[in-house]
């Protein structure tokens, strides 16, 4: 990259995780910190650099500013300073256009987001709607197949009773109930989603255990997806 198609610092790092175990284990500050790293030896000017960093641990969904201080401070210490805020993709930053283009007509602070170094104001709102509306999708798309792995889970109340072999028939439900949240499971955990996010979707959705239990636990769910691979 020629000098002078170079980012201009001083640079102020923005990372947020969902969790507070993601917070505490590293999990998905690692790869944002990673991110930023290679924006600054690839895309940023010599000699700039990140002078602070800010962290909360939130929901992107949340634009609250009481909800997330480390935004707000982050975004304060670029006004003062006239830094670059860096986040590592955009959705660390917000899951709402609005909010995206709130922060675009504020000119007191300037952002960038380091997976896509060289987007425009337009680029980015326009990946923003697109991502949103593929969020909405997604979430349909989800309600909808735990509402068919309820139904079928209910329907598997009368496999307890019939087996030979306590242990024989507990193992034909578990593998059963593996196999009916296959399909929410699965594509969540594809996508990254921790054991503890696909617990509490299927929580939520009011699935039962392979025990009966109404409450998931990330133990719970590797369980049972070690069933569909034991690899």
């Amino acid at each position: 990259m020629a000098e002078n198609d170079c980012i201009e610092g001083p640079f102020i790092a923005y990372y947020r995780v969902s969790t507070k175990a993601q917070g505490k284990s590293g999990n998905g500050l690692e790869a944002q910190r990673r991110d930023i790293d290679l924006f600054l030896s690839a895309y940023a000017c010599q000699g700039a650099s990140v002078v602070a960093e800010y962290t909360d641990v939130a929901s992107g969904k949340h634009d609250d500013p009481r909800r997330r201080p480390g935004l707000s401070d982050a975004l304060a210490h670029c006004r003062r300073t006239g830094a670059v805020l860096l986040v590592s993709k955009l959705d660390r930053l917000s899951r709402k256009v609005l909010h995206i283009a709130q922060l675009m007509d504020d000119k007191t602070v300037k952002f960038k987001v380091v997976s896509m170094p060289h987007a425009d104001e337009f680029q980015l709102q326009l990946y923003a709607s697109l991502a949103e509306q593929e969020r909405r999708f997604i979430s349909l798309r989800t309600k909808a197949g735990l509402a068919s792995v309820k139904a079928k889970g209910k329907a598997l109340g009368g496999d307890r009773g019939g087996a030979a072999h306590a242990a024989i028939a507990n193992r034909r439900i578990a593998d059963n109930h593996a196999q009916n949240i296959a399909q929410i499971a699965l594509p969540m955990r594809a996508a990254k989603s921790s054991y503890q996010a696909i617990a509490d979707a299927l929580t939520k959705a009011g699935v039962e255990t392979p025990r009966g239990k109404k409450v998931w636990y990330p133990q719970t769910v590797k369980n049972a997806l070690n069933r569909l691979n034991p690899a």
